[in-house]
């Protein structure tokens, strides 16, 4: 992986926040990316699933897969939803583990969170916490949660392994993955990793599939296995994003992984 200067990492971050803050303003607005209901549809939620919440919250979506695919997610439990944007992902996980149960919602982005809190209220959703944070530094005490759920955020994130390490540290022993992601087919040059502006894009920051796993056995984990894939760009309205993702292999991965017990 391409060392990620303290610098270049303050630039990506603040591109990412700038891109995903006119997502949540402007959800009409045409990205190079799929968003909103359709991509929803498109990546695979039900439609029950979706009429379930508010349409307020499905309209800024920005994910790039179905990660409840995985099955994590049963009632009661503690569920981290990393990077959780207006909060389709968060509130579907809230009514999965109902009432006894408890989301926690991390997002940087500060019009994410606040299109949140409004979505969960309109919802009637008290089990959701929203919290301001970054994947390489979750607010969580270690072993505080059953399951991380996340959709397309892990290749936004510089520093990958701490973020992988963070996941495993707040799961409790026998604590469950389950994520969407983009991964490459082939290496990203050195070039075009360290241009700030194109992490926003969502490709440049993503690595080769089997890296990606390794990266979560490496730090820990156990049972980690992609189930499903997608030509996620197919989507885009971005005749040039089309392209390049194909240049790079690049698409979407529905993936799972657990902490060991012991």
């Amino acid at each position: 992986m391409v060392a990620i200067t303290s610098l270049q990492r303050e630039h990506i971050l603040e591109s990412v926040r700038m891109m995903y803050t006119d997502v949540a303003e402007n959800p009409a607005k045409e990205f190079h990316f799929p968003t909103g209901r359709p991509a929803c549809e498109f990546v695979g939620y039900p439609k029950t699933q979706l009429d379930a919440i508010p349409a307020t919250a499905a309209e800024s979506f920005a994910g790039v897969g179905y990660p409840f695919a995985v099955d994590a997610i049963r009632q009661g439990n503690t569920v981290l939803d990393i990077g959780s944007g207006s909060g389709t992902d968060v509130l579907i996980a809230s009514l999965l583990t109902g009432d006894s149960g408890k989301c926690y919602a991390l997002d940087m982005t500060h019009a994410m969170r606040e299109k949140l809190k409004a979505n969960a209220a309109r919802a009637g959703r008290r089990n959701i916490e929203v919290l301001e944070g970054e994947a390489e530094a979750i607010p969580l005490p270690d072993a505080s949660v059953d399951v991380v759920t996340s959709n397309g955020v892990l290749n936004l994130v510089p520093n990958k392994k701490n973020a992988f390490a963070e996941i495993f540290r707040v799961l409790k022993p026998g604590g469950r993955v389950q994520l969407a992601d983009i991964v490459v087919s082939q290496e990203i040059s050195a070039e075009c990793r360290s241009n700030p502006k194109l992490w926003a894009e969502c490709i440049v920051g993503a690595m080769e599939k089997e890296d990606y796993l390794g990266l979560f056995r490496d730090v820990g984990f156990q049972d980690v296995e992609a189930i499903h894939s997608l030509d996620y760009f197919s989507g885009s309205i971005s005749e040039d994003t089309r392209k390049v993702a194909a240049s790079l292999g690049a698409h979407a991965i529905v993936m799972k992984a657990t902490r060991p017990k012991t």
